[in-house]
């Protein structure tokens, strides 16, 4: 096992600035996932630390060891691609002895490293199979399984899941946290699947245009955001927001505005952070809102219900998703439970939880 830490790289393909002053410390043991849209850097960050780009300035150390100018298999690296890449001609254990015997092993080493790996992803029983004869998700297994003989201080993933389809992604998520509760060793992962993020991650980093905008265990990301793009980027389906006006402020509380004509109060301490007129963005998790279809004028006084009409639900089993259109707003989720009775085209009145509302600046910062 070994800790990754990365000084201020950048990189640069022609004139396109795609990782812009890169520092980032992976500790030792740590399934560390970086996140985030196409285009955003990650893989081409994952390529640096194994060493199949080239950074144009900063610093990547392996350990204590310096790499950047280490070729990629002296690094103590093994690399799992989004394509399987292995060898057609060869069987399963031929394709996960390969890199071995290129190392010059023994027979004696190379067959005791890949009946071990086999036995880790259960897979012995394919060990004479070619390439042909196997599903994706057993030759995602392989490829996995040829990396783990090697036995290197860090293993680095490229979307290997990808190509899977949906069942299979989510069980192969499982044998992927699984492998590392076995091997105890230093994990990083790249995709732009954010479910994956958060169901195996100890760290997640959130990436875009180059730059890193927060790092920490999934569950601070979800709940404690630093910005409207982490907030709307980390959980499914993604958070809601709002434009508002603060109208006054107070020493533990805030009035604001909602959908422009209600207004709503929101305990938050902001004194001396905002000041009266400034314009905020609210933001809801789809779970803490809450959806009843009470006729208007039974509405309780609470100024914490807008009225909108659904106009899709989506059905996913423990829990129902409904769409809600509101003339004043982006389409707002909110999620319930599977026992309701409300329909598609249904007016409803939509409430929500004052201690559990997100605010952010006029910056898209988080207060």
């Amino acid at each position: 096992m070994s800790n990754i830490k990365i000084e201020n790289i950048n990189k640069y393909f022609g004139s396109n600035h795609v990782v812009k002053d890169v520092s980032l410390e992976i500790k030792s043991g740590s399934f560390t996932v970086i996140v985030g849209p196409s285009g955003c850097g990650k893989s081409t960050i994952l390529r640096m630390i194994a060493g199949l780009e080239a950074s144009n300035s900063g610093s990547i150390y392996i350990g204590d060891t310096k790499v950047n100018d280490l070729p990629p298999k002296d690094r103590n690296i093994a690399m799992v691609f989004q394509s399987y890449a292995l060898y057609p001609h060869m069987n399963v254990y031929e394709n996960m002895a390969f890199g071995l015997k290129l190392e010059k092993k023994t027979k004696e080493e190379i067959n005791k490293r890949v009946i071990e790996s086999a036995k880790i992803l259960q897979i012995e029983e394919l060990l004479e199979r070619k390439p042909k004869q196997l599903s994706g998700g057993q030759r995602q297994r392989v490829a996995i399984g040829r990396a783990i003989t090697r036995k290197p201080k860090v293993f680095l993933f490229d979307e290997p899941l990808s190509n899977l389809d949906a069942a299979l992604r989510v069980q192969m998520r499982v044998e992927l946290a699984k492998l590392h509760n076995q091997l105890k060793a230093t994990m990083v992962y790249v995709t732009h699947d954010q479910v994956e993020a958060m169901t195996m991650a100890d760290d997640i980093v959130v990436l875009k245009d180059g730059v890193i905008f927060q790092k920490g265990p999934p569950l601070d990301l979800y709940n404690k955001p630093k910005n409207t793009f982490v907030a709307g980027f980390i959980g499914s389906p993604k958070m809601n927001f709002i434009k508002s006006k603060i109208l006054n402020i107070k020493n533990d509380s805030i009035e604001c505005t909602l959908l422009g004509d209600t207004k709503i109060t929101v305990t938050r301490n902001i004194k001396n952070i905002l000041k009266t007129g400034e314009e905020i963005t609210l933001g809801f998790r789809p779970e803490h809102l809450t959806i009843d279809k009470t006729p208007k004028q039974e509405i309780y006084t609470r100024k914490t219900v807008w009225r909108g009409r659904i106009i899709v639900i989506e059905k996913l089993g423990s829990n129902l998703y409904f769409y809600i259109e509101n003339k004043k707003e982006p389409i707002v989720v909110v999620s319930s439970e599977s026992t309701t009775n409300m329909q598609i085209g249904d007016t409803v009145n939509v409430g929500f939880d004052p201690l559990k509302i997100h605010i952010f600046d006029k910056n898209k910062n988080s207060i």
